[in-house]
């Protein structure tokens, strides 16, 4: 390998894999983050619901998600990589709907503003059975989010999330959900 070749090497693994003690997502000088999330359902269907509130059908259906975190940079702008186990739960006409699933993520600031802070995240979910809405186990979970920084070691944030696995099998409906989510940085 040329010495042009390493330098350039070092430089994407840098942007791409960089970490920062300054990132908004996660209290100065901590390496690690936990996260509870809840959530309602906001009906199935296409992706593009995670900024359309107008389209939300709210349906009997809950999500918990537990999100293990580190501090990275994606293209220099603050990130984090995480570590999810989601339960959705359908009840009354959702029976059927719900699922256990496991997975990775990726979540990027894309606008800060002192404590506040915007953004997106996609990760592949390995779910534990299939069902009538999404006929496959793997999935693909898309996140948008708006955090705030509540003290030192607390961060809320609104989220919405779409779990579907890209059209790779049929039905492919898609789950829909948006809520609330309090993370602990240590």
């Amino acid at each position: 390998m040329t010495k042009y070749h390493s330098v350039l090497l070092g430089v994407i693994t840098a942007i791409m894999t960089g970490t920062s003690n300054a990132n908004v997502m996660f209290t100065p000088d901590t390496q690690n983050s936990i996260a509870m999330y809840m959530a309602q359902s906001t009906g199935d269907g296409t992706l593009f619901k995670l900024f359309a509130p107008n389209m939300w059908d709210f349906l009997p259906q809950t999500l918990f998600l537990v999100q293990y975190s580190q501090p990275t940079q994606v293209f220099r702008l603050d990130a984090r990589i995480n570590l999810n186990m989601v339960q959705n739960i359908g009840y009354n006409g959702g029976h059927g709907l719900s699922f256990f699933g496991i997975g990775i993520s990726w979540d990027v600031a894309l606008l800060q503003y002192h404590d506040l802070y915007m953004g997106i995240g996609m990760g592949p979910y390995m779910r534990d059975e299939r069902d009538r809405w999404v006929d496959s186990r793997l999935v693909f979970g898309e996140k948008f989010f708006i955090g705030k920084n509540i003290s030192n070691t607390l961060r809320g944030e609104i989220f919405t999330i779409h779990f579907s696995n890209g059209n790779f099998t049929y039905p492919n409906r898609g789950f829909n959900f948006a809520g609330l989510a309090i993370t602990y940085s240590f």
